[in-house]
């Protein structure tokens, strides 16, 4: 009975824990070097009015080279913090600017809903939004079997959004989790951070976009 599983309709299970609210901001590239993200990240928390972050966490998954950029600090903690990422877009706006690719922000509360937000050239161009209380599940929920659920999850803006990017649902909601992941401080420079975003995800020099297909 996929209902009675999670906390909420649009709940995960990894090794039998329920996955927690998170944002942030997701991409695929080629590589992450000569991105400057670190000027971005500052100059985007200062159009956002935000205070008090003191590091970007990047995290990727190498085999589709999908990247999730997301700010540490007391702002984006628990579940307000990953609703924080609904409303402030300064990052995929500059970085969708500057790369010349799509970015997109999202918000997933297993409890609540999920939102994907995309950005190109600088500007807002989609965003889906699903509330798990006003989907209309095909028959009663005990009856609903795991196959379907699992299908009709992959119609809500994260799971079109995994389709996107060759991932599964579940692959790209774990993305907070995957290895391998680094935290660059947002006092550091762009030089200290480079060799360690090469490494992160290798590839050619340039943050070149990678097509959008499976």
């Amino acid at each position: 009975m996929p209902r009675g599983a999670r906390p909420g309709i649009g709940g995960a299970i990894f090794g039998g824990l329920i996955l927690e609210a998170h944002g942030g901001y997701l991409v695929r590239l080629e590589s992450l070097g000569g991105l400057e993200l670190l000027r971005l990240a500052r100059e985007a928390l200062a159009l956002d009015g935000a205070e008090g972050a003191t590091g970007l966490q990047v995290t990727v998954n190498r085999r589709r080279k999908v990247v999730r950029l997301a700010y540490v600090g007391p702002f984006t903690a628990g579940r307000q913090g990953a609703h924080w990422y609904a409303a402030h877009h300064a990052l995929p706006r500059l970085l969708s600017r500057a790369a010349n690719i799509t970015v997109h922000a999202y918000v997933y509360d297993p409890d609540e809903g999920e939102e994907v937000i995309a950005y190109g050239n600088g500007r807002r161009v989609g965003g889906e939004r699903v509330v798990y209380e006003d989907v209309e599940l095909p028959g009663r929920p005990e009856d609903v079997d795991e196959a379907a659920f699992t299908h009709m999850q992959e119609r809500w803006p994260v799971g079109h959004l995994a389709y996107v990017f060759g991932l599964a649902r579940k692959e790209l909601l774990r993305l907070p989790l995957a290895m391998p992941n680094i935290v660059m401080s947002l006092d550091g420079t762009e030089e200290d951070s480079a060799e360690a975003l090469e490494e992160l995800l290798p590839g050619a020099q340039g943050a070149l976009p990678v097509t959008h297909a499976r």
